[in-house]
């Protein structure tokens, strides 16, 4: 969450700040207004409490001296009833104030650009080539079809829309694209691999900023309180909350693959179509804990190292950085990696990359001991590297060959026993 420090001492500059993400100003003024309740709630039994600690020690002395001391505990009964109608009052502002807080998205970059939706977004760069081909390009549903790959009806059956099967060579092409992705990340980038639960608690979620504002896409366990993930970015940020790392440590880069569980509350269209947006999905996910200072610079880094996996690939791609109004509800400064996807004549989004400041480390207790000895907030990043779905659709179109088949990446080879095609099966 915010600094409420910001909202207190610069409201006029971070009201302006959150406006570009469409936060109301009365909102920033109800969450300042209740620090200003809060403060002099606290203010008031401190001077009460005082009071009573001052007067005890006058009884004291008054009944030792054999004087009448009822008017005086007559009086301090009242300060202590009047302590209690302030603790329970001050425990009710404390949690309007922190439901309040958890509801208003990170303070935006002030070099990003302003916009309220993805028209607003900016092309950083393109990278490699794409030139249609002298065949009528396939999409992936039309290939998969022929490959024996997907099985969309029987996930169907088995569960619902948007739980997929994915068969034979097409699940062997999953697996080889995940493991390759974690060995680019652990051999070439620095991270180490955790294989973390894919259930968590509520007290996660909301560390990382799905709960409370998108409960209705998330998948409950009402029973145990328990949350499917969304991402493996809830277990591998939650893993540090309430510690103190060493700042000799920093950065730490941890990354993660795991099954992601989405509900996309009111999602329909054409872009539910096949693979484009499914219900549960594989992806490997990067997650950085970095030095305040260095928090920027790293998430340039953290977007090189998904580029890699895609270059890696031969895949045609750009890179967006979103404007104010299109990022996730905690990053303050975001980038998008897109795949152009032939057969479905789009772009699609395969990889998000962000900086949360110290957001997500407010709502985590994450923090570190400086040089100087004083513990202060990491900051948070996270990136997928990168999201299978979408990944296998661009991949699929981008590398189909006129007689139906499909081409390997080199790179994937050695995870495919050597098999260089896929090949249509009908």
């Amino acid at each position: 969450m915010i600094d409420i420090k910001k909202l207190r001492d610069d409201f006029d500059a971070t009201a302006e700040a959150l406006s570009r993400r469409g936060v109301e100003i009365e909102r920033c003024a109800k969450a300042r207004d209740l620090d200003v309740k809060r403060r002099s709630l606290v203010a008031e039994t401190e001077t009460l409490k005082a009071k009573r600690n001052a007067a005890s020690k006058d009884i004291g002395r008054i009944a030792k001296e054999g004087g009448d001391i009822a008017a005086a505990k007559e009086e301090m009964r009242k300060v202590g009833d009047r302590i209690a109608e302030i603790d329970k009052e001050l425990a009710q502002v404390e949690h309007d104030l922190r439901e309040m807080l958890l509801m208003i998205p990170n303070i935006p970059a002030p070099e990003i650009p302003t916009g309220l939706d993805s028209s607003a977004n900016v092309v950083v760069r393109k990278v490699g080539e794409w030139k249609d081909p002298d065949f009528k390009i396939l999409d992936h549903m039309s290939i998969g079809e022929k490959l024996g790959i997907f099985d969309f009806p029987r996930g169907v059956k088995l569960t619902g829309t948007g739980f997929p099967i994915i068969l034979g060579q097409g699940a062997k092409l999953q697996r080889a694209l995940i493991q390759y992705m974690l060995d680019v990340h652990c051999r070439e980038q620095g991270y180490t691999e955790m294989l973390p639960p894919f259930v968590v608690n509520s007290d996660s979620m909301t560390g990382t900023g799905q709960l409370p504002k998108f409960a209705e896409d998330l998948y409950h366990c009402q029973i145990d309180d328990f949350w499917l993930i969304p991402t493996a970015e809830v277990p591998v940020t939650n893993y540090y909350r309430d510690d103190i790392l060493n700042v000799k440590d920093l950065p730490v880069k941890l990354t993660a693959y795991t099954p992601c569980f989405r509900r996309e509350a009111g999602s329909a269209g054409k872009m539910t179509r096949g693979m484009l947006r499914v219900h549960q999905f594989d992806k490997v996910e990067m997650v950085n804990f970095v030095h305040p200072d260095t928090s920027f610079q790293q998430l340039e880094i953290l977007v090189k190292e998904a580029e890699a996996i895609l270059t890696g690939l031969g895949l045609h791609f750009r890179v967006l950085q979103l404007c104010s109004g299109d990022m996730g509800f905690s990053a303050a400064k975001c980038y998008d990696l897109e795949l152009w996807a032939p057969g479905e004549q789009q772009w699609l989004e395969v990889s998000s990359c962000s900086c949360f400041t110290d957001y997500q480390a407010r709502r985590l207790n994450c923090r570190f001991r400086d040089t100087d000895g004083k513990t202060k907030l990491v900051h948070t990043l996270n990136g997928s590297g990168v999201a299978l779905p979408r990944l296998m659709v661009a991949l699929l179109e981008q590398h189909q060959n006129a007689d139906g088949s499909v081409t390997i990446p080199e790179v994937l080879r050695p995870y495919m026993g050597g098999v260089e095609k896929l090949v249509p099966v009908k």
